[in-house]
């Protein structure tokens, strides 16, 4: 249909994983179970550290905000698909589809803000040991988060907009779970705005992903330098230790976003395209309390204290 043909629509259908109706229960039941996980996981993680003086400092207060944004990055999807499985329908509205993409890019973009923000904290508390308390003093921590809420807000509002400006032909179909941008671009009518649209969603989005992963990287090299400096295996190891467990999500959360980037780009599957979207929108932010916890003693402590 031409770009004088096209059509105001009210709402758009998710088409999911499956429509086989055999298939729906399990579909429910293995996305409840995957969203009550990371939840109650993520909720545990935010009232230990906000109920243990212990752990009020730089480091826990940062995975506490981390916690909260992965709690709130997975209900901006999940509930509604568990709803429409629920009730049999596919439908979500135009308004719905909008809010939806404002707030998953928003908590999204918070996510990688904030692992930023961690890896900076790691690289004053390897690299500026004896100065860690002074440079990372509570004001400065109001400020990174404050930071990290503006830009992820600034950066979700300028995505989002741009949807305002398309028009839509009859294709109401979005090839996924939830409301994906990309996605609904290609539900667009009007071709040459779609291109300088991608545009702007292209360098965006470099911008708000490519630029804190540079971050991350930079503070890593640092704290790899130093690092290797310490004369003894054992400060060497108990240096490392510290940033473990922020590597190991900075890297499942890079990771399942890049492969889900590559995967889309090389099938016009649609089905593999919503199957890899689980990984950083499900399984990363479920996975995130375990890493956290297990190798953790001061949260394992504080756990053990709330209950």
């Amino acid at each position: 249909m031409g770009p004088g043909n096209d059509t105001q629509i009210s709402e758009f259908l998710l088409m999911g994983f499956s429509e086989t109706p055999e298939l729906q229960p399990l579909i429910f039941g293995l996305f409840l179970s995957m969203y009550l996980i990371t939840v109650f996981g993520n909720l545990l993680i935010f009232l230990a550290i906000i109920s243990d003086v212990l752990l009020h400092t730089p480091m826990y207060f940062f995975l506490s905000n981390l916690s909260f944004a992965d709690i709130c990055f997975t209900s901006t999807t999940i509930p509604k698909m568990l709803v429409n499985i629920q009730m049999q329908s596919k439908d979500i509205s135009f308004a719905g589809c909008l809010s939806q993409i404002f707030f998953f890019i928003l908590f999204g973009c918070l996510d990688s803000f904030l692992l930023t923000v961690m890896a900076y904290d790691r690289f004053v508390a390897i690299c500026h040991p004896l100065h860690y308390m002074v440079i990372m003093n509570p004001r400065l921590c109001a400020c990174l988060i404050l930071g990290s809420w503006i830009m992820s807000v600034l950066g979700s509002l300028l995505e989002t907009l741009t949807a305002l400006r398309l028009s839509f032909c009859t294709s109401m179909e979005i090839a996924n779970f939830f409301c994906d941008l990309p996605e609904v671009l290609k539900l667009a009518c009007c071709e040459t705005l779609i291109n300088n649209i991608d545009c702007l969603v292209y360098f965006a989005s470099v911008m708000l992903g490519g630029g804190p992963l540079a971050g991350i990287l930079y503070s890593y090299c640092k704290i790899v330098s130093s690092i290797r400096a310490i004369s003894t295996a054992r400060g060497k190891y108990k240096a490392f230790s510290t940033c473990a467990s922020h590597l190991s999500v900075v890297s499942l959360f890079y990771c399942t976003s890049l492969g889900v980037y590559f995967s889309s780009a090389a099938t016009h599957n649609s089905h593999s395209s919503a199957a890899a979207s689980v990984m950083y929108t499900v399984v990363t932010p479920m996975l995130n309390p375990f890493i956290y916890s297990l190798r953790n003693k001061d949260i394992k402590r504080a756990l053990r204290r709330f209950f």
